[in-house]
């Protein structure tokens, strides 16, 4: 089933609500008796809102795992057939940059809360200073980690430069020994050829010049081992394999020189921008700072808006830094690991384009027969075996598919088993969509992290993806929030029984419940909705009589 399809349930299920709520609301003005209204309590706990979708549970025997942004390899926790437990960390990025990210993030959320608070009457000035401490930290930690990077860099430099000084020379030399056996060989041979000429007997003295000139070797031959016993003719075959080795060893150098030489231009660049981005932060900071004992008029929905875009990004920089850690999703053995410390890794695109994270076969939509058609899995950087459980495999409409994110928390509820839910985590989202019944939804994979012994492969389950979580917060069902003028009120009983309205500050808008931030005190009590019938005087009319 789709997410549409999801929904339409739930709305059912309200609609059976209210129409219990009108026919004891009927039958209360049938007997005669005045109508309680219902209430609730102010409480605390967990407020959660979340999106929800349907699909078929899958059995699997692999989890393919990997980053979700690409990265260099800092740490490797696991080795090929360890056993893991859910949760625990398998690799780590290095988190350098995204920590960067985050710190700036968070020097900007400062900055704009500080001017929130300038115009609610908050201590703007204090806040303001407390942006600028925070942005002048991030730039001095960015300073810091150029001058490392370019320190190191130097270094590797200077290393290679070093190695092809040495390499030129140890050429030089071989091409010198080579130079000094040829010469010696040369005159070996010589001399053993002048030592072997005997007088020709009987020959005429042109007859003798021939054979001397036959016997002498030709001018710039070079001597060979073969010539004479000597040596340094015997030397010369390995000192022409040591200047060949001293020659690739300088092309080798040189290669690895110029590598050193790019990377640390490369690094020099970067780290001038993000010194710039730094420092364009500290003088925003600065500029708020300067303007905070400004009284100017400005919109404070604006700016409320601005401080939540702020959050949001440092929320997305938090996440970043998160994901630099790969967690195992479920237990398992580890049975592949396709790369190792200082190794860099692509983001991870999942293994199908159906089914992203995992190689599990796809629950073809509602009539169309069969298993939906899976590509060729990308290589995953971790692989899991021999787990013994599901997952769930679900398309969420456009606008839900937004709100999902990787290791989000789920709970899964199957039809054949009433009663059941089963916990599960987000392991990630298709990038692309796919139509589906003529909408646009992007599929998603959960996978359970506790299994139980009455489900099985094929079972259609509903997946309520938990996209915002606060625990242990002050809490006001949401039935009973209304909005009046822009305000967030509830009605509580007045001191002469009739209702009374309170506004209150709200947090986290839930599925069930809303966040209190002020305005209600824990325990009190507040009114809930309800179906009633108006009476008049003498009940003609209202059916009040004839029920």
């Amino acid at each position: 089933m789709t997410a549409r399809t999801a929904a339409k349930r739930t709305r059912a299920r309200v609609l059976r609500a209210a129409g219990l709520a009108g026919l004891l609301a009927l039958a209360t003005a049938c007997t005669g008796d005045t109508p309680t209204a219902p209430t609730a309590v102010v409480d605390r706990g967990p407020v959660s809102s979340g999106v929800s979708a349907s699909g078929s549970l899958v059995s699997i025997t692999q989890q393919n795992l990997g980053f979700a942004d690409r990265g260099q390899i800092a740490e490797l926790f696991v080795k090929v057939g360890d056993a893991v437990r859910a949760g625990q960390p398998l690799a780590r990025l290095d988190d350098a940059a995204a920590r960067s990210q985050l710190a700036s993030a968070q020097a900007k959320l400062d900055q704009q809360q500080a001017s929130l608070g300038k115009l609610t009457g908050g201590n703007s000035v204090e806040a303001a200073q407390a942006a600028l401490d925070s942005a002048r930290r991030v730039l001095d930690a960015t300073r810091g980690q150029v001058a490392a990077t370019d320190a190191a860099d130097a270094s590797a430099v200077d290393r290679a430069k070093v190695q092809l000084d040495f390499d030129r020379k140890q050429l030089e030399l071989a091409k010198r020994q080579l130079q000094k056996d040829q010469k010696a060989c040369a005159a070996a041979s010589a001399s053993a050829a002048s030592e072997s000429q005997t007088p020709l007997l009987g020959l005429t003295k042109t007859e003798s010049t021939s054979s001397e000139q036959a016997t002498q070797p030709s001018a710039g031959a070079s001597p060979t081992p073969e010539a004479t016993d000597d040596p340094s003719c015997a030397a010369l075959r390995t000192d022409q394999q040591a200047v060949q080795t001293a020659k690739a060893n300088v092309v080798a150098s040189q290669t690895a020189l110029d590598a050193a030489e790019h990377q640390r231009d490369t690094d020099r660049a970067q780290g001038r921008v993000s010194i710039a981005n730094a420092q364009s932060t500290v003088s925003d900071a600065q500029s708020q700072l300067d303007s905070a004992g400004n009284d100017a008029p400005a919109d404070i929905d604006v700016q409320e808006a601005v401080v939540r875009d702020a959050e949001n990004t440092v929320a997305d920089a938090q996440q970043a830094v998160d994901n630099t850690v790969l967690r195992a999703p479920v237990a398992g053995t580890v049975s592949a690991i396709n790369g190792g410390v200082g190794d860099f890794v692509a983001a991870a695109g999942g293994a199908t384009p159906l089914a992203p994270g995992t190689d599990a076969r796809i629950p073809a939509p509602a009539g169309s027969g069969g298993d939906a058609a899976a590509a060729d899995s990308s290589g995953a950087f971790l692989t899991l075996n021999d787990l013994q459980t599901f997952q769930l495999v679900v398309p969420f409409e456009e606008s839900d598919a937004a709100k999902v994110r990787p290791n989000q928390r789920v709970d899964v509820t199957v039809d054949a088993v009433p009663g059941l839910t089963s916990p599960g985590t987000v392991v990630a989202v298709a990038p692309t969509a796919d139509q589906i019944s003529g909408v646009v939804s992007y599929y998603a994979t959960i996978v359970l992290t506790r299994v139980d012994p009455q489900l099985k492969d094929g079972q259609t389950a509903q997946a309520d993806v938990l996209t915002e979580v606060v625990d242990d917060v002050l809490r006001v069902p949401a039935a009973a929030v209304r909005q009046e003028n822009g305000r967030s009120v509830v009605s509580v009983p007045g001191p002469d029984g009739r209702p009374a309205t309170r506004e209150f500050t709200p947090g986290l808008a839930g599925d069930r419940f809303t966040e209190v931030r002020s305005g209600l005190d824990e325990g009190q009590q507040v009114l809930l909705p309800e179906a009633t019938v108006e009476a008049s005087g003498n009940g003609a009319g209202n059916g009040r009589n004839g029920g």
